[in-house]
């Protein structure tokens, strides 16, 4: 019965759904960053809490990754890491490299004047030891390293709780993760942050030592993973989800104000402690919300926010690179880079450029990976034929 009552993680009207999330994550993102090129004024006055998009981000990947990986247990299956790995590999790895490429290559289409050493992209290790004050180019693939050290170290989590029987116990593990996630930004805030209060640098500081690492930042994908487990395995919580969604709605929007509050300023210590918790809270509040039957948006289909969704990681990897050029290139036409044109003129060049990146990497990418994993698959097949 609960499970007519909200589908799995995989059902398609779920993923409908979680698209109006990715929208509104990555307009988020965009309206944020583009306060780092010239803006009119009023992008500084809705885009301030647009690093909390990010945030959304990860509670989305929390969930959909660890409730795929619910759903195989759920079924009495052994998770295929050689399956997941390649999965991630072929969605996420070539877009990424086509733009480190670029970067690297072209320093000229740089943003900012210094990258990281080319090793820490490579790594997906960005995120440790990120100075601002040395660095500001493609910075914002630090949140691509966090996802990635997600996922590599989730799924052997999984693997490691079912072979040693023990998955009852992951509850603990996850309440376990959130309370240190509290004491290690407080220690994070107390020894490498506090003493610095007073330098001109002090958020580049902030950014460094409290804002990019990934032990600091888990509280999102904690959430997500936490969600999905919970509709996967207690049937109960999906049906009480279910009945309350538009209470659950609400909750998580005043969560999220009171989060906006708290994280003004964002580098202060109740931020430091509290913010990113409550801001995943609030998020994931919504989400859990939104993928419910009842809920208003569960089966509303929308166009721009498809599209928006389906472009969002060519947008995120990309965005940064094009708005520079697109204002350089304008501003010598003579366009204002303050003016709602040249917004315009960028956001538009930034969805071209990302169709372009989508249609030339990412889908054929995709074919790639589907053709691996059905050559894996019917091999496996064969083999099982021969066997018997």
């Amino acid at each position: 019965m609960s499970d007519t009552i909200t589908a799995s993680i995989s059902d398609k009207h779920k993923l409908l759904g979680l698209d109006h999330l990715r929208a509104l994550a990555i307009t988020y993102v965009l309206l944020f960053h583009y306060q780092l090129f010239g803006h009119p004024e009023w992008v500084s006055k809705i885009g301030g809490f647009g690093w909390t998009g990010v945030d959304l981000f990860f509670v989305l990947s929390g969930f959909l990754i660890a409730g795929q990986l619910f759903n195989t247990i759920k079924k009495g299956n052994a998770i295929n890491m050689r399956e997941f790995f390649a999965k991630r590999f072929f969605r996420i790895i070539p877009p990424y490299l086509v733009i480190l490429l670029l970067y690297t290559a072209f320093p000229f289409l740089r943003e900012r004047e210094h990258m990281a050493p080319l090793w820490k992209y490579i790594t997906f290790t960005l995120n440790f030891g990120l100075d601002l004050k040395t660095t500001g180019t493609f910075t914002h693939a630090w949140s691509l390293c966090v996802e990635e050290q997600f996922y590599l170290i989730l799924p052997l989590t999984f693997w490691l709780l079912n072979h040693f029987k023990a998955g009852k116990k992951a509850i603990y593990i996850l309440a376990a993760l959130f309370i240190a996630g509290f004491m290690i930004r407080y220690a994070g805030w107390h020894y490498f942050a506090e003493p610095h209060l007073s330098e001109d640098d002090f958020g580049a500081i902030w950014h460094r030592v409290i804002y990019y690492p990934t032990y600091n930042r888990l509280d999102g994908l904690l959430i997500g993973v936490s969600i999905a487990g919970a509709y996967t395995f207690y049937p109960r919580i999906k049906e009480i989800a279910n009945r309350y969604n538009h209470l659950l709605m609400l909750l998580g929007l005043i969560i999220l104000i009171a989060a906006y509050f708290v994280c003004s300023p964002s580098d202060s210590l109740i931020s430091t402690v509290w913010g990113f918790s409550l801001v995943s809270l609030g998020y994931g509040l919504i989400l859990a919300a939104i993928v419910c039957p009842s809920n208003f948006l569960y089966r509303r289909r929308s166009v721009v926010t498809a599209q928006l969704a389906t472009l969002s990681y060519s947008i995120y990897l990309s965005h940064k690179l094009v708005i520079h050029l697109t204002q350089n290139l304008l501003q010598k036409a003579g366009i204002d880079k303050n003016s709602n044109l040249m917004m315009l003129c960028c956001l538009l060049s930034t969805i071209a450029f990302a169709l372009i990146l989508r249609y030339t990497i990412e889908k054929p990418s995709l074919k790639v990976r589907d053709k691996l994993l059905w050559r894996w698959k019917h091999s496996k097949k064969r083999l099982a034929v021969g066997v018997v």
